[in-house]
């Protein structure tokens, strides 16, 4: 890539969170690495977006999840940065004209992790314990097999809500095992992981994300170099069955699209109630090149099922 040498050093958009550095932290290497470029080559842009700003209550009332991408989105479509790195669950379905996302990396874990004060799993949490989150997906399927326990909204990183737990200001909260592993935080945090055929992970849970212009065909180039293919098919399905049903923190809906021992690509989706007590669910599986319609099959029988 020849061309690539006269755009360096390239501006990486990322949010200055503790996770986000990580994740921007892996892409300056692994690029760094694959290209055989110096570190310096690719300089670190961190903002605070709305989302962070904005930690009271829960993000289905302050706007939704497109306020952790905002301020990166309006940095690229004006050319201040060159492609941004995002944890694909926090991205809206639709994006704003003129961008895309040009490559996942391989998915980290992604399962949920219960992490609690108490022993003994859900089941071991006391009647009418406080549980925090921020996720109504999060809260639902919890509320469907605990239905007694009083939900608490608990947001900031992950180190402010360990330690939020650990003072004892909820009994216990759920937290993305990639996260926790990325900040080296999964050994020493005590949380157990649950099944994600049984608790359905957010939609591209576990993936990260490299977004750039859809006219920069330089970093279209660069950033297809890094892409992880299964990964990039999974949450394409992912993402189409939540456009079907119009998903977003307003909403508590999984899915979660992995490939299996035959070559085909399998879909889990789930849509509840917020109080976790009716939930719609539907499965499809489809070869790599249906990854669109496989997302929108899925999509439209739990719609079917749930009504408009």
């Amino acid at each position: 890539m020849t061309s690539l040498r006269h755009r360096l050093p390239l501006t990486l958009g990322t949010r200055a969170s503790s996770l986000a550095m990580a994740q921007a932290h892996e892409t300056q290497r692994i690029i760094s690495e694959t290209f055989g470029l110096a570190l310096d080559d690719i300089i670190l842009a961190p903002m605070t977006t709305s989302g962070d700003k904005h930690l009271d209550g829960t993000l289905q009332n302050i706007g939704g999840k497109g306020l952790f991408t905002k301020e990166l989105e309006t940095a690229l479509l004006n050319g201040q940065i060159d492609f941004a790195v995002h944890s694909l669950k926090d991205m809206a379905t639709v994006m704003p004209p003129g961008l895309m996302i040009a490559a996942t990396f391989a998915r980290e874990d992604v399962r949920d992790a219960l992490i609690s004060n108490h022993e003994g799993g859900l089941e071991g949490l006391p009647h009418g314990a406080r549980f925090g989150t921020a996720s109504l997906r999060r809260a639902a399927q919890v509320k469907q097999r605990r239905p007694d326990v009083e939900m608490f909204p608990l947001r900031g990183n992950v180190p402010t809500r360990l330690a939020k737990l650990r003072a004892g200001d909820v009994c216990a909260t759920l937290l993305a095992v990639a996260g926790l592993k990325r900040l080296n935080l999964w050994e020493s945090c005590g949380g157990v992981a649950l099944d994600p055929q049984l608790f359905i992970p957010a939609v591209g849970q576990g993936a990260i994300a490299l977004q750039c212009r859809e006219d920069d065909y330089v970093m279209r180039e660069l950033l297809n170099a890094v892409n992880h293919n299964d990964t990039f098919l999974a949450v394409t399905a992912e993402r189409a069955m939540l456009r079907v049903l119009d998903g977003s923190c307003r909403t508590p809906i999984g899915g979660y699209a992995v490939r299996g021992a035959d070559g085909r690509f399998r879909l889990q989706g789930i849509l509840l109630s917020d109080d976790g007590q009716t939930l719609w669910q539907a499965e499809d599986t489809a070869g790599q090149e249906d990854m669109v319609a496989l997302g929108e099959s899925v999509g439209y029988a739990i719609r079917t099922k749930a009504g408009r």
